[in-house]
């Protein structure tokens, strides 16, 4: 067997197209080795291991326009938005050109056709995609009102903002007679900056839906030992902490830190109340179970 021919630089660390190839000197049986991936029609990868998004989106620069820009769901994975199991894992590269231009198709991709400007268009870690607040309208076509909230949670967290609620809803306004704007403007107003995680933010979306009064959003708590806590969520007039406990606090570690808070907590008065994935999935017997805590607590 030929030893295989070594890629020239920059193939060896850059996408690259087939013309490319050639110019290199590399023939077509070269390109079927299996040290190469091709993502796209035409577009050539060096092989190691999973090829991320925003590999994936640069490898697709070397065959779309110049003025062509990433949307929608690649454009939220590009941000690092929270999404569910089925877009943060989707493979598709999303891509769109302004009208009345031919958006692109083919393997790997999906094309759109935008009525926009480029008002609406930033630069990303080197890629052209569309701005948070763009993206975020856009996702109102793709995920429910709670996966909108911690989308947009995340946007507003107050920590690193991307963007602000007030630019957010000044865009929801100009969305007017696009699919999702219903729920766009359902999510807007259930923003909240201080959310921790997605979890929390559909945690939170579930208990304000259901019309329960008096919830607080990371409330601080001094316990009478003198230990500072911060609450998720909780209704502090009934003394009443809801906590979402992530994967993060299965650690042996984390699990006996968890211990000792809500110890100290219940020694105070206050009574925790631990939600976990499993909750979320039957969130009417979460809601009931939550009003049955409440309604038997008296009020502080």
């Amino acid at each position: 067997m030929k030893p295989r021919v070594p890629l020239p630089a920059p193939l060896d660390s850059q996408p690259f197209i087939t013309a490319e190839a050639a110019a290199a000197g590399l023939g077509r049986e070269r390109l079927r080795g299996n040290d190469l991936e091709r993502p796209f029609q035409g577009v050539y990868l060096t092989a190691g291991g999973e090829t991320d998004v925003q590999r994936r989106c640069f490898a697709l620069t070397k065959r779309i326009s110049p003025e062509a820009f990433f949307c929608t769901i690649t454009a939220a994975q590009l941000m690092s938005l929270p999404l569910p199991w089925r877009h943060q894992h989707s493979t598709i590269v999303h891509v769109a050109v302004f009208a009345p231009n031919e958006p692109p198709s083919g393997r790997g991709l999906r094309g759109h056709e935008f009525e926009l400007d480029e008002t609406v268009i930033c630069t990303w870690s080197g890629l052209r995609i569309t701005s948070p607040e763009e993206t975020w309208c856009s996702l109102g076509s793709h995920l429910s009102v709670p996966e909108l909230v911690a989308a947009g949670d995340y946007l507003i967290h107050w920590r690193s903002p991307l963007t602000t609620i007030d630019r957010l809803r000044a865009r929801v306004k100009k969305w007017a007679g696009h699919r999702g704007v219903k729920k766009l403007r359902l999510a807007i107003a259930r923003l909240n900056e201080r959310s921790e995680s997605p979890q929390e933010s559909v945690l939170r979306v579930i208990i304000v839906d259901a019309g329960i009064p008096g919830l607080a959003v990371n409330h601080p708590i001094r316990t009478s030992g003198g230990f500072d806590y911060r609450a998720d969520l909780a209704f502090p007039d009934r003394k009443v902490i809801i906590e979402y406990q992530s994967a993060f606090h299965e650690t042996p570690e984390s699990f006996r830190a968890d211990m000792t808070r809500i110890s100290r907590l219940e020694a105070d008065g206050w009574k925790v109340i631990q939600v976990n994935r499993d909750d979320l999935r039957t969130p009417l017997e979460l809601v009931s179970r939550i009003r049955h805590v409440l309604a038997t607590r008296p009020h502080f």
